[in-house]
């Protein structure tokens, strides 16, 4: 991938505006455009799509982005002193169609910003290298949406990957596991070095990929599927006639007989199905 070499790099860019990188925004800046260059080649054909980036930092995964000629990037910041750097960018890429918005990446609409993709059917691409603080929850609102989303391309915590991924009995299955697995097909592509990093993070980065299911059983209601299994491991040693019993008091081991699953299972021993089958199974008063 070439870039534009009247750009300057993103050392200088950094320098320029003296980006610390800051503890509380979970910012950990990456300056190799090689690096960004190989995120990028992981998704396929970006030229029909639009994509959104999340807390673009020093701009240089967004330079890499730019380079393999996306249909649209829109991208979310929350620091001004990285807006008035991307706004530096934008200038360098007038040919572009580059959006770059001031805000939180937790608050933001994405249905709203991609309204026009959405009314005409298309999906938009998430490439990103999430803030280690937010990354958890910024997925969990995508999974929501899974449907108006083509891929996502996450660079998170080397830990948090491993609970996405994860199968049943794996020590990592939990609730993030069988909500991004029932939505997603879910693959972690390779691990990062912390020496990619200004400054270099004390936890190991991966790369993961979540290519959303193309069909979801209409039956199962997100919230519904998300609040079963937060109870089912909220209590990890327990076995589930235990650990269900706050969602359904005495009848428990019924439902769970019901849905042929042994009562004196733990959470992680179940598979997705198991899962699905007891969310379709109860009803949960509101």
């Amino acid at each position: 991938m070439s870039h534009n070499s009247s750009v300057p790099s993103p050392a200088q860019l950094i320098d320029k505006y003296q980006l610390n990188a800051k503890k509380s925004l979970g910012q950990n800046f990456i300056l190799d455009l090689n690096f960004t260059d190989k995120i990028v080649r992981c998704v396929n054909d970006l030229s029909k799509h639009s994509i959104l980036e999340i807390g673009a930092g020093a701009g240089t995964l967004t330079r890499s982005i730019l380079e393999a000629n996306p249909k649209k990037l829109v991208v979310i910041e929350k620091d001004q002193r990285c807006i008035e750097l991307l706004n530096e960018l934008k200038s360098h890429y007038r040919d572009k169609n580059f959006e770059i918005i001031h805000g939180d990446a937790i608050k933001i609409n994405e249905l709203e910003i991609f309204a026009d993709e959405i009314k005409h059917q298309e999906k938009f691409k998430i490439i990103a290298n999430l803030p280690y603080n937010i990354g958890s929850v910024l997925l969990i609102k995508w999974l929501k949406i899974s449907q108006h989303i083509a891929s996502m391309h996450l660079m998170l915590q080397k830990e948090v990957v491993e609970r996405i991924i994860a199968k049943t009995n794996d020590n990592h299955f939990g609730r993030l596991a069988v909500m991004a697995n029932f939505y997603c097909h879910t693959k972690m592509l390779f691990t990062v070095h912390q020496n990619v990093f200004t400054p270099p993070p004390k936890i190991l980065s991966a790369i993961v990929e979540l290519i959303p299911n193309a069909k979801i059983d209409p039956e199962i209601d997100f919230e519904k599927l998300e609040r079963v299994v937060a109870n089912a491991f909220s209590q990890r040693r327990k076995m589930l006639k235990s650990s269900l019993k706050n969602l359904l008091a005495n009848e428990t081991i019924q439902i769970l007989e019901n849905c042929q699953i042994n009562p004196k299972l733990r959470a992680e021993q179940l598979t997705i199905t198991d899962f699905i089958k007891l969310t379709k199974a109860i009803t949960i008063r509101k």
